[in-house]
C-alpha cells in the first residue's frame, strides 16, 4: 500500500493532529499520571493543568496561525494571478498540501498561459486573414469595374482574356496587323431630318446595340462611334490570323440583323434606314493617343483612311473590302471584284471586292 506524502512533519494533516493531541489529549494524561503518581494534590493538580492547557492552546495557536498565513499568502498570490500583475508561476514556502495548491495553480497557470498566446496567434492570423478577405473583395471589385468597362469596348470572351493576361491590359504602342470595319447608315442626314431628336436617338442606340453584339461575338474591338458609323477592329486581342474573316463575318452579320430591324421598325410604322461597310487589312499603329487630360486606345495609320473610304463608297446593304481582305478570306465567302477605284490621299487605284450577302 502506497503510503500517502502528506504524513510527514511538513504537512498540515500531521500539525493539525498534533494540534489536536496538545489541546485535547496532552494535559489530561500529564495531569492524570502525576495526580496519581507523583502525589500532587487538587490545587497543584488545577494549577499544573492550567498551564499546560495554556502552553497547548499557544502551541497549537501558534502551529495553526503559520498554517493560516501561508493560506493567506496563497490567496494574495493567486489574486495578483487572477487580476493579470503577473502570469509567473507562484513561489511560496508553506505546508506540503498548499505547496502541492500552488504547483497545481502554477500547472493551471501555465496551460491558461499557453491557450492566451494560442488565442493571441489566432487573432493576429484571424486579422490577417481578414485583411487579405478585404484586400481580396477590392481588387474582385476593381475587377469587375474592369470587366464592366472593358466590356463597352470588348467582348466578354476578350474581357476574360484581358483579365488573365500577365500583362494585365492593352498592349502598348506597336505595329499590328488589323481588320479594321466601318458602318454607316446611308443617307442619315437627309433620314434625320424628318425625325424629332428623341427618334433619331433612339434609332441611334438601337442601331448601335445591335452592331456592337456582332463585333462582340466575332471578337472584335469597339474603336469609337462617330456620329451615326461605328468603327471596329478585328485582331487585336486574338493571336490567331483570323481578323479578316472575322471583320468579313461581322460585315455580313451586320448586314442581316440591320434587315432585320428594317422588317421591325417598318412594322412599327417607323423609319428605316440601310447601312454600308468598308473593310480593309493592314499593318496600323496601335496606341494611346490624345493629351494629358484625355486619352483613346486605338489605331492609326493609312489601312484605317482606306476602310474609311470603302465604307464611304459602299451603297445601302453593301461590303466593299480590300484587296489583303480578300486574300485571306478567299474561298471563305462569296466575292465579287468590284475593280480599281480612286481614293483620296492615294496616289494609285486600290483594288476592292464586294462581298455577296
Amino acid at each position: 500500500m502506497i503510503k500517502s506524502k502528506y504524513h510527514n512533519s511538513k504537512s498540515f494533516l500531521i500539525k493539525t493532529r498534533i494540534v489536536l493531541v496538545l489541546l485535547g489529549i496532552l494535559p489530561f494524561l500529564i495531569v492524570v499520571y502525576l495526580f496519581f503518581y507523583g502525589n500532587l494534590d487538587v490545587t497543584n493538580t488545577i494549577a499544573l493543568f492550567s498551564a499546560l492547557a495554556l502552553f497547548s492552546i499557544l502551541t497549537g495557536f501558534i502551529l495553526l496561525r503559520k498554517s493560516s498565513d501561508q493560506l493567506i499568502n496563497l490567496l494574495k498570490k493567486t489574486s495578483i494571478a487572477k487580476d493579470g500583475e503577473s502570469n509567473g508561476p507562484i513561489k511560496i514556502k508553506a505546508d506540503q498540501e498548499i505547496d502541492d495548491i500552488a504547483e497545481n495553480f502554477n500547472v493551471v497557470l501555465n496551460k491558461l498561459n499557453g491557450v492566451d498566446r494560442e488565442i493571441k496567434e489566432q487573432s493576429v492570423q484571424l486579422m490577417n486573414y481578414a485583411r487579405d478577405l478585404s484586400q481580396s473583395y477590392k481588387r474582385m471589385k476593381e475587377e469587375e469595374e474592369l470587366r464592366s468597362r472593358l466590356s463597352r469596348y470588348v467582348g466578354e470572351n476578350l474581357v476574360e482574356k484581358l483579365i488573365d493576361s500577365k500583362e494585365g491590359g492593352f498592349p502598348e504602342n506597336e505595329r499590328k496587323e488589323v481588320a479594321v470595319l466601318f458602318a454607316d447608315i446611308r443617307s442619315f442626314t437627309t433620314i434625320a431630318e424628318g425625325m424629332n431628336a428623341h427618334n433619331i436617338v433612339s434609332m441611334l442606340n438601337e442601331f448601335f446595340d445591335r452592331m456592337v453584339d456582332v463585333i462582340f461575338i466575332n471578337n472584335g474591338i469597339l474603336d469609337k462611334f462617330v456620329g451615326d458609323q461605328v468603327m471596329a477592329v478585328f485582331g487585336l486581342m486574338t493571336s490567331e490570323n483570323n481578323a479578316s474573316y472575322e471583320a468579313v463575318k461581322s460585315a455580313i452579320e451586320m448586314q442581316d440583323v440591320t434587315k432585320a430591324l428594317i422588317r421591325v421598325r417598318r412594322s412599327q410604322k417607323k423609319q428605316t434606314f440601310e447601312i454600308g461597310v468598308g473593310i480593309n487589312t493592314g499593318p496600323v499603329v496601335v496606341g494611346n493617343v490624345g493629351s494629358k487630360n484625355r486619352m483613346d486606345y486605338t489605331i492609326i495609320g493609312d489601312s484605317v483612311n482606306v476602310a474609311a473610304r470603302l465604307q464611304q463608297m459602299a451603297k445601302g446593304g453593301e461590303i466593299i473590302i480590300g484587296a489583303r481582305t480578300y486574300r485571306q478570306v478567299q474561298g471563305r465567302f462569296q466575292v465579287e471584284k468590284k475593280g480599281e477605284i480612286s481614293l483620296k490621299n492615294k496616289l494609285k487605284p486600290v483594288l476592292c471586292y464586294t462581298v455577296l450577302c
